[in-house]
């Protein structure tokens, strides 16, 4: 897995945590650096960590399913990026809450971060240094989500949807790129 492809994979996996940072900086009555911060920390530590948590999960499957790993990491990220454009239809995410509440952030923090363990699942069957990878998502999405929560406060509800579907966008042609990496097969097609 290339920088590039490191960048675009922490990119996608924190449109969702990106979204309702947005969202929580509609809400919130009092928003200033410090509860940017806090949000960013939350969702880009559990980000960083699951991708870990699914990694070392994987690991321990991969002599059964070897020679399946492309399919596998594929049909995940297919299945999450389609998850992701669905939802962006979806308001489930937007809260009423004008307080910034620790308990709601960690439930949104481990609810955004579902992907990212099912991506490092995928990741154990490519055979990477998964380390570098999960300081890179958990940097990113520290960084988009510190801004979201910003950006929600000035110019509202614009982006949400569209950060989504194009997350959703990216992590389909991850899968897409990793699959024609081991069979050829849309080299083949076209």
């Amino acid at each position: 897995m290339n920088l590039a492809s490191i960048l675009l994979t922490a990119f996608a996996l924190s449109m969702d945590a990106f979204a309702v940072s947005v969202t929580k900086g509609m809400t919130l009555k009092k928003i200033n650096y410090s509860v940017s911060g806090k949000i960013g920390l939350f969702f880009g530590f559990f980000q960083g960590v699951m991708p870990l948590i699914g990694w070392c999960l994987g690991i321990q499957f991969e002599s059964y399913i070897k020679s399946y790993d492309h399919w596998i990491a594929f049909i995940l990220l297919s299945f999450i990026g389609l998850k992701m454009i669905f939802d962006a239809k979806d308001d489930k995410s937007k809260s009423n809450s004008f307080k910034l509440n620790n308990k709601e952030l960690f439930i949104l923090s481990i609810a955004t971060s579902i992907d990212a363990l099912a991506i490092g699942v995928s990741f154990a069957f490519l055979k990477i240094n998964i380390i570098p990878i999960c300081i890179s998502i958990a940097i990113i999405t520290f960084s988009i989500c510190f801004l979201g929560v910003l950006i929600g406060k000035k110019i509202g509800s614009l982006f949400k949807t569209y950060a989504q579907i194009l997350g959703g966008i990216i992590l389909i042609l991850i899968g897409l790129n990793i699959l024609n990496d081991h069979t050829g097969i849309i080299s083949n097609i076209l």
